[in-house]
């Protein structure tokens, strides 16, 4: 967003961020534990930290993070751009540049993704020079390398690179980024071969890597393996009931295979609970409500479905799977 534009908002903003009990004086740390639970305030607290730290890089990507969190990918690029050109060499400001720059090329004509897509793989691999641990940006990498053409940078080899960097520093999400190069050619048996892998070696990840445990389980619904996955995410959610990632998961678990749907509705309901820490990475409220939708128009319950779309738009009005699943009803 450029400062005149966003000059332009800061009034706005700072009505809302005061209608809903932020103020412009809220902290880099006050806004950033908005957009990580993903508050509806987030966005407008954002703005109005940017209108007042303009110089300073961190505040650029929180706004960042916000508009992506409130499906704003054009403003999420370039919020991003101003971080990156206030802090080049900031790995966060890099990578969430990459993430905005991910959104918004399935947005757009071919000619517009061939333009988009140097800078997108750009910023992932600056942001893994910056930062060598930054597996996320590695995993977007691999995708970049696999579904680029040569002349744009990307290559197999690149991506098997990328995996046995990652898997030296993690070995779960090692096997599964070992899965989605088997995937991507269509080798099924050596996809299943690596999730079982990824499975034996998840008890022994730190308390606090979540995001494997997410990549476990989304790798087993994909696998249909349906019971397998409730029992991975039920033993997860009772081992560390203040981790939100598990009660979104059943959720999703229900929300796709239309199974164990009374243990993915109590799920979304604890995910729902405020209380409960969300990451930058964790889904949006919206997208919790959008999953309860989900689940009680398979189960024939159109008005509950109703309600959860409808509560889904309400916080996210652009949310277009919420409106999908509303228009079916």
């Amino acid at each position: 967003m450029r400062l005149a534009a966003l000059r332009h908002l800061s009034l706005v903003a700072l009505l809302s961020a005061a209608a809903c009990g932020t103020t412009a004086a809220a902290t880099l740390a006050e806004v950033e534990a908005l957009v990580k639970r993903g508050d509806p305030r987030a966005l407008a607290a954002a703005e109005a930290l940017v209108e007042a730290n303009e110089g300073n890089a961190r505040a650029w990507i929180l706004l960042t993070r916000a508009q992506l969190r409130r499906g704003q990918d054009v403003e999420a690029v370039e919020s991003a751009e101003q971080a990156v050109e206030l802090a080049p060499d900031d790995a966060q400001a890099q990578f969430w540049l990459g993430n905005a720059l991910g959104n918004r090329i399935g947005q757009v004509n071919m000619l517009r993704k061939m333009a988009m897509a140097p800078d997108l793989r750009d910023a992932f691999e600056a942001a893994v020079r910056l930062d060598p641990a930054l597996l996320d940006a590695r995993e977007a990498l691999i995708q970049f390398y696999l579904n680029a053409p040569s002349a744009m940078g990307g290559g197999a080899e690149k991506a098997a690179l990328q995996v046995a960097e990652i898997a030296r520093r993690n070995p779960v999400r090692g096997h599964l980024a070992q899965a989605g190069i088997h995937r991507f050619n269509k080798d099924q048996a050596a996809v299943a071969r690596s999730i079982d892998a990824a499975v034996a070696a998840a008890p022994r990840l730190p308390q606090d890597d979540i995001d494997s445990r997410v990549g476990v389980a989304i790798n087993l619904v994909a696998l249909e393996r349906h019971d397998q996955a409730l029992a991975f995410l039920q033993l997860w959610a009772a081992a560390q009931p203040q981790v939100a990632a598990p009660h979104y998961q059943l959720g999703r678990l229900a929300a796709i295979s239309g199974q164990h749907v009374d243990a993915g509705v109590a799920g979304l309901k604890r995910y729902l609970d405020p209380a409960l820490a969300k990451r930058d990475m964790d889904p949006s409220p919206a997208n919790a409500w959008w999953r309860l939708g989900q689940i009680e128009a398979k189960g024939g319950d159109a008005a509950a479905a109703r309600t959860a779309f409808e509560t889904a738009l309400k916080l996210e009005p652009d949310h277009a799977e919420a409106k999908k699943g509303l228009a079916a009803l």
